[in-house]
């Protein structure tokens, strides 16, 4: 597969370079564009991304450093930092955002089928929502003021807890409390969303509610409700210790969230501490109420793997225009690689994946090889044949 090719350009043959011209065009991505246009812009960043390039000054180093190679890369010629910089400033993020969603849409669906751990619901749709918060220079970035007069940028996130793909990325400055994403975002019937406590929006979860959208989040230490109902068949060798139906008790609660709830108590041995979760969800087992919330863990996982395996601790700029474009790259390289893994069906996770081809970058491997993928033309050659008796 593409033997003689660099890996990067391996890589990039998952590329849907008719949807990034498609928004290059709506978006006049090329408009006096000179020495850089919008694809050899994205192949740096991509690429710097992939290699875990810390700023644009180590894209440009690395890129000319091997300039006798470049071309074969799909970059026509590498440029300096300040043409990148001054792109991050002035092309549109929307091209690189709806690049992003585009891919999401693709590859989402080829993880449909992956198990989440001790959550056996095939064919449910299951996510998680929280964001995550990059710090920044307020004196560079007055745009993202955050608390206490410091700056920092914040990416709200849904994850598709079946392989861990993102649906929807939205970004604001770190003064955007998380419940006001539950006021933009419009979720899916019949889809149970995981949440922490900071979505605890009695509105907004009562319009999932009406919109038959199930939930499961912590409950309010000071909430005050009533009991309408106990279920006394629980299993606490499990950890199960309360599923209860309960009737929410204050003013103000009962008139946001006029219908019953249902509280399941989990027991979690290695904090010590009995753990109070609340869904609209009255159908499935408890047990199973709690592994949707412990799965929960997976965006975290994604947010540290997003900031660390690519780079996005260090922002590429600080206009608002140029940490969209920085974070929706990311985005695009982690959905890329995930595309990748999923074509050849690679026995890799995401991450080895990238450990993989960020240390093969620059070499002519054959990826399928790399990603421990059979060779199609090869892998049945070892069945006996008959001897021919001359």
């Amino acid at each position: 597969m593409h033997k003689g090719q660099y890996v990067f350009s391996q890589v990039m043959t998952y590329f849907p370079r008719w949807v990034f011209e498609e928004a290059v065009q709506k978006y006049r991505g090329d408009f006096h564009a000179k020495n850089l246009n919008s694809y050899s812009h994205c192949l740096h960043l991509m690429f710097g991304q992939i290699a875990g390039c810390k700023s644009l000054k180590d894209i440009s180093l690395v890129l000319k450093s091997i300039k006798k190679s470049v071309y074969h890369l799909g970059i026509p010629v590498a440029v300096a930092p300040s043409s990148l910089s001054k792109a991050n400033e002035t092309r549109d993020y929307r091209i690189f955002e709806e690049l992003g969603m585009w891919l999401i849409r693709k590859v989402r669906p080829m993880y449909t089928k992956v198990d989440i751990p001790d959550v056996y619901l095939p064919g449910w749709e299951i996510f998680a929502i929280d964001s995550t918060t990059i710090s920044c220079s307020i004196k560079l970035a007055e745009w993202a003021l955050g608390k206490y007069s410091r700056g920092g940028v914040k990416m709200h996130t849904v994850l598709d807890l079946r392989g861990s793909i993102p649906d929807t990325i939205y970004v604001t400055d770190s003064r955007w409390h998380d419940s006001n994403f539950l006021d933009v975002y419009e979720p899916y019937k019949w889809a149970i969303y995981a949440m922490d406590k900071a979505y605890w929006d009695l509105e907004a979860l009562y319009r999932m509610h009406v919109n038959q959208t199930y939930f499961v989040t912590r409950a309010k230490n000071a909430m005050k409700y009533e009991v309408v109902e106990t279920n006394y068949n629980i299993n606490d060798l499990v950890g199960i210790v309360g599923d209860r139906t309960v009737h929410l008790s204050g003013y103000v609660s009962e008139k946001k969230y006029p219908e019953d709830l249902r509280m399941v108590e989990f027991y979690d041995a290695e904090k010590e501490e009995v753990i109070a979760f609340m869904t609209n969800n009255f159908e499935l087992g408890p047990l199973v109420i709690a592994n949707i919330y412990r799965n929960r863990w997976q965006i975290e996982t994604f947010f540290r793997w997003i900031k660390g395996n690519l780079m996005v601790k260090a922002l590429w700029g600080y206009s608002e225009n140029a940490v969209k474009i920085h974070l929706w790259v990311a985005i695009c390289s982690y959905l890329l690689l995930a595309w990748v893994k999923a074509a050849p069906k690679s026995p890799l996770t995401i991450t080895e994946v990238s450990k993989v081809v960020e240390a093969s970058l620059l070499t002519k491997r054959d990826l399928r090889e790399l990603l421990d993928v059979p060779d199609p033309l090869t892998q049945n050659q070892n069945v006996n044949e008959l001897e021919l008796n001359l």
